[in-house]
């Protein structure tokens, strides 16, 4: 089995931003007006963003009218994609992995990350993420998950033999058997981030939220997405195992595969102490 480094998993999504934007749902908008009734999201947010990616989570914080996006991107072809996709918006795109990121300018009222929060060590990032919020501002990490673990799954079942030499962050402990994705037992393993959080102590009012949805795909969507999932990036036999995919979505599915959907969200409120007690870690 192959082991994806985090540090080496954060670069897997730039070979064709393009395809990746169009294959990846976008984030239910139920997510973002939680954002804004919780977390301050709105006019007057300067909002840092972690793991950009393509711009999923990007496009709502513009549509929710914040101010000012900081978009922290590591992989430089993402950050190109990122720079011409907002042209014109008041997004500014920093080409750096978050850990050497310098957030100059004002503190931020909202820090997001959106599916790429398990690639970064969680301690470290949480105190950095701590020094560049205000007093009272927000940190949100979100995922759209590819499985739910409470409803069933015929694709899951009928494509689990094709996927169980799949290999996967062992780092990423799965809480999530119907996953297509290493980083969803991350995403919902509640007791794990809520202690990490505490561990920073620099946050109060966390909170997790869970949304269930559906997404209904066409055999070429089913190989699209997949061919997205760091998991089967990595495999030497990729395009044999994607067309496989497809294969058994248009054999089995005639009337298109459904996947259940969980979007996961954890919040937690920056403590109103004096920004230089987290400063010198940020």
């Amino acid at each position: 089995m192959t082991l994806i480094d985090r540090a080496a998993g954060r670069f897997l999504f730039g070979e064709d931003p393009a395809a990746y934007d169009r294959a990846r749902p976008d984030y239910p908008r139920c997510v973002f007006d939680f954002l804004a009734g919780r977390c301050g999201l709105g006019p007057g947010a300067r909002v840092l963003e972690i793991g950009a990616g393509t711009g999923k989570a990007t496009g709502a914080l513009i549509v929710h009218k914040a101010d000012q996006v900081v978009a922290v991107e590591p992989d430089v072809r993402l950050a190109a994609y990122l720079r011409e996709r907002f042209a014109g918006e008041p997004v500014t795109v920093i080409p750096e992995p978050f850990e050497t990121a310098e957030l100059s300018g004002r503190p931020f009222d909202l820090a997001v990350c959106a599916t790429a929060f398990h690639w970064l060590e969680e301690a470290p990032s949480l105190v950095k993420i701590a020094g560049a919020l205000r007093p009272g501002g927000w940190w949100a990490a979100l995922w759209n998950i590819f499985g739910d673990p409470d409803r069933a799954d015929p694709f899951h079942e009928a494509t689990k033999a094709l996927l169980q030499d799949e290999p996967s962050d062992t780092s990423l402990q799965s809480l999530n058997p119907r996953s297509a994705s290493p980083a969803d037992g991350f995403a919902l393993d509640e007791p794990a981030r809520f202690s990490a959080l505490a561990e920073a102590d620099a946050f109060e009012n966390w909170e997790h939220r869970l949304w269930r949805w559906e997404l209904t795909l066409d055999p070429g969507q089913v190989k699209a997405l997949y061919a997205t999932f760091s998991n089967i990036t990595v495999r030497e036999d990729r395009d044999e195992v994607l067309d496989k995919l497809r294969h058994i979505a248009a054999e089995q599915f005639p009337e298109g595969v459904t996947r259940n959907m969980i979007t996961s969200v954890f919040v937690a409120r920056r403590r109103e102490k004096e920004r230089d007690q987290f400063d010198g870690a940020a």
